[in-house]
């Protein structure tokens, strides 16, 4: 794939933001979760978002809320968040070819933004057919900029709402992330020949669940669901 006319514009940007809108209402539900999380783990409101607004990383902040206990097991959070945030590689790998051709300055702070959401809805619009093949940089950014305000808005309004909400799981508030990865993945669907390669990720992350962390079983998942498509398509 050539992407010697990569661009980045404010057109790129807009796209982005418009395309994200879809999956955004998750954005804030999911921060508003972690809020309330993060409140009954003993974070103050300030911890919180700056934690929100600083990594800007479900997955992370709430393995990390998770683990947060006195004394807190600050190897084991920072070996947890490695793992989970490993998927970034194989997340980076897809968009290498197209991030060579553009300048750091541009390059770099767009990646802050980079989420699994804007990372799916990016590449699903950079497959297909040449002629409507999604080759601004911009649009990556703006498909996070919305959900970093929501996530941030969620974060506040959760940890604000903690009184009245004993207890989240309660609400169904800790399945939004499952939700949220589905339709991440529905929108990579191009056929047949994905299934093979999604039931054998599948089948080793459900099969390591029973021996490891979670955040090893996503990461074992991904690298053997990644590994049997490189193989069979001979790259």
């Amino acid at each position: 794939m050539s992407d010697e006319g990569a661009s980045f514009t404010l057109a790129g940007i807009r796209r982005g933001a418009v395309a994200i809108l879809p999956l955004a209402p998750g954005g804030l539900l999911f921060g508003l979760s972690l809020g309330l999380l993060a409140a009954g783990a003993g974070l103050s409101l300030a911890e919180t978002l700056f934690m929100s607004a600083s990594v800007f990383a479900g997955a992370s902040q709430y393995l990390a809320v998770e683990l947060w206990r006195e004394p807190l097991p600050m190897a084991s959070i920072v070996l947890a968040t490695l793992v989970v945030n490993l998927r970034h590689v194989l997340m980076g790998a897809v968009l290498a070819p197209w991030l060579r051709h553009l300048p750091r300055r541009q390059v770099l702070p767009t990646l802050f933004f980079l989420v699994d959401e804007n990372w799916g809805v990016t590449a699903g619009r950079r497959q297909g057919p040449p002629a409507g093949r999604e080759r601004d940089l911009g649009f990556l950014l703006g498909g996070g900029l919305p959900l970093y305000g929501l996530w941030n808005l969620g974060s506040l309004l959760g940890h604000a709402a903690a009184g009245l909400i004993e207890d989240p799981r309660a609400w169904g508030l800790d399945a939004l992330a499952g939700a949220m990865f589905l339709v991440l993945l529905l929108l990579q669907w191009r056929g047949r020949h994905c299934l093979l390669p999604w039931a054998v990720a599948a089948g080793v992350a459900l099969a390591a669940q029973s021996v490891l962390p979670v955040a090893w079983t996503v990461l074992l998942g991904a690298l053997a669901g990644a590994l049997l498509g490189a193989l069979r398509d001979g790259r």
